[in-house]
């Protein structure tokens, strides 16, 4: 365990009202603070991104720690308030993010078996009648959660593409995770669910099938905050390109999720698609 951790809890014991403060400014001090979504528990996050820590801390002026926010809005605040130095961050979480608190540094973006995007898909249990989109009238609808790119912007855009809104369901909750979605699916609680594709292929064989792919749209990505010092972008940002060459790159990666590839270069305009998309799901909700 670093020392700086230690000393953090020690104070901790002696004052738990001055150490908050105390142990936020030690933690900027002596370590760089790399913010994530909780789209898995803390422990499951820790795990996959600990070979990244240990790289980035290996190379840069001071170590990386991982701190995983409460919800999708906690971290996109985190990293619009630069509270955090650098971030992982979902397609609709970095536009909800340029809306609210202006551009950040972009690093890169992620890779997916050699493809720059992803898709989602729109879930039923593998005995489902239901064929067709419009058949969901009527029927229950489990997303995950409401900031998430394929647990609900994207299908949601999709069932209005095909004349469904969620005002026709019968009934529709955010049911926090992908998991959650197809453990209601499967259990009949609701008739249909958004998740993303690797989660489907996870679960494929457990007695759910696709009702329809979503669209491609382009993947998760990295970024630095203005918190991070200017004089070491270039650096960070070349660090994270050197993966897709270092020896230990591959398991970097892989550790996160499975079935990156690599990164490569990112831009803003990558995600127009996805900010019309977002801003027609924001109309359909003021409605």
């Amino acid at each position: 365990m670093p020392k700086w951790i230690k000393s953090v809890s020690f104070v901790f014991l002696i004052s738990p009202f001055l150490s908050v403060s105390f142990a936020a400014q030690n933690e900027a001090q002596n370590a760089y603070i790399f913010g994530i979504h909780p789209y898995l528990t803390a422990k499951e996050l820790l795990e996959r991104f600990t070979p990244l820590m240990n790289y980035l801390s290996d190379k840069l002026d001071k170590p990386v720690v991982l701190r995983v926010a409460k919800t999708y809005a906690n971290h996109i605040q985190r990293v619009g308030e630069d509270k955090v130095d650098m971030a992982y961050l979902g397609p609709a979480p970095y536009v909800k993010l340029v809306e609210n608190y202006g551009q950040k540094h972009l690093l890169v973006k992620i890779q997916v078996a050699g493809q720059s995007t992803f898709r989602g898909a729109i879930i039923v249990s593998q005995d489902s009648q239901i064929k067709t989109l419009t058949d969901l009238r009527g029927k229950g609808f489990a997303f995950g959660s409401p900031n998430s790119t394929m647990s609900h912007f994207v299908p949601r855009f999709v069932l209005w593409q095909a004349g469904m809104t969620v005002a026709q369901l019968s009934h529709y909750q955010f049911i926090k995770s992908h998991e959650n979605v197809v453990l209601g699916v499967l259990l009949g609680e609701f008739e249909a669910g958004a998740i993303k594709k690797d989660i489907f292929n996870r679960y494929a064989q457990q007695g759910i099938k696709v009702l329809t792919w979503t669209p491609p749209i382009t993947v998760h990505l990295f970024v630095a905050t203005h918190r991070f010092p200017q004089q070491q972008l270039e650096k960070l940002r070349q660090l994270f390109l050197n993966l897709n060459k270092h020896p230990k790159g591959k398991t970097i990666l892989t550790s996160i999720k499975k079935s990156i590839t690599g990164v490569t270069t990112v831009k803003d305009e990558d995600y127009n698609e996805l900010r019309y998309i977002l801003r027609t799901v924001e109309q359909l909700k003021s409605q």
